[in-house]
């Protein structure tokens, strides 16, 4: 409850709530009652209340704790989280902190990495903002919405030829004519299977035998392992049949027993070994919706692939060449 007296000729408002104390002197005591309703209010509400004297790298690791730990891209978010603390920005103080910080941080970041990368590590630090202002109230205002995010990157085009495909395969230790025991020709295999199905690399290292039915030939993805969290029935063709009758037998559960820290490392160091430049395992994606669009319309595509928007679908992951659709109408 406010007090309000005079004091000399001032009348003075005092405030005690919520561990919140504040005072001020007005010349009338009709402007001391209202300056003690505003502030009461706003102490209810949560509006009021100072900033912790808190870095914002303390505020990332909260945000890790309690928000990360619980999406399906822990492990990516974890990781940035870790460089980001790294970086002068999580030294600012959460009281200072503003837009020209978050500046400051983009433009560090664009010298270091790609724009499409800047702009998912944005999207990461601005929830965290937007949950410490909203639910913490570590934060008046989200530092991020004042600031100009960079562009999006032109589409990727890439597609592996026929001579990086074996080449990297070759690389990898995978044969088609032989068991692949190790981790890294298991890799290989995954991969072909991407190509043969479209479906992305962290979906396939989570893929069980239970959901396999080569005699109705299709896997089914639970919405439990998709990145969009909604499950899909995906066909098999005779290749990736083939490819899982491969890699039978070496685990009861999981398909290809690779971790995805195991597919992200073993790849590039394959793809590095073989000489192939700018080519990325995520690309298989592109290269498999490419091939299925000569057999399949657009909309049993995207029934596939997963993607709900179809602009996405046809933009960034079909890429026909023009021979591709000279086939098509020949």
């Amino acid at each position: 409850m406010a007090s309000v007296k005079k004091i000399g000729k001032s009348w003075v408002a005092q405030i005690r709530k919520r561990g919140v104390r504040k005072s001020a002197s007005f010349s009338t005591k009709k402007e001391a009652v209202e300056w003690s309703i505003k502030i009461e209010a706003e102490i209810i509400s949560g509006d009021r209340g100072d900033i912790p004297d808190k870095p914002f790298g303390a505020l990332l690791q909260r945000y890790a704790e309690e928000v990360s730990v619980n999406k399906k891209g822990v492990r990516w978010e974890r990781i940035r989280i870790a460089m980001f603390k790294r970086d002068p920005i999580a030294l600012v103080g959460l009281p200072v902190l503003n837009s020209t910080h978050v500046a400051e941080w983009r433009d560090r970041r664009l010298s270091q990495v790609s724009k499409d990368s800047v702009r998912r590590e944005w999207s990461l630090m601005s929830h965290a903002c937007t949950i410490a202002k909203k639910e913490w109230r570590w934060l008046k205002v989200n530092p991020f919405t004042d600031v100009r995010k960079p562009a999006k990157s032109e589409p990727r085009s890439r597609r592996p030829t026929t001579e990086e495909i074996e080449a990297i395969l070759y690389t990898l230790g995978y044969e088609h004519d032989s068991p692949p025991d190790t981790v890294t020709s298991r890799v290989g295999a995954m991969w072909l299977f991407a190509m043969e199905t479209a479906i992305r690399a962290g979906e396939i290292t989570k893929m069980t035998w239970d959901n396999v039915y080569m005699d109705q030939k299709y896997v089914h993805l639970p919405k439990t392992i998709t990145k969009t969290g909604f499950a899909r029935d995906v066909p098999l063709s005779a290749e990736a049949r083939r490819i899982l009758e491969q890699v039978r037998g070496y685990d009861e559960k999981l398909c290809f027993l690779v971790n995805s820290a195991q597919q992200d490392v073993l790849f590039r160091r394959g793809r590095k070994k073989a000489g192939v430049e700018d080519l990325h395992f995520h690309d298989s994606r592109r290269e498999a919706l490419t091939r299925l669009a000569k057999k399949v319309d657009v909309m049993n595509l995207a029934k596939i692939s997963g993607h709900r928007d179809l602009t996405i679908l046809q933009n960034t992951y079909y890429n026909p060449t023009i021979q591709d659709l000279v086939d098509l109408v020949d």
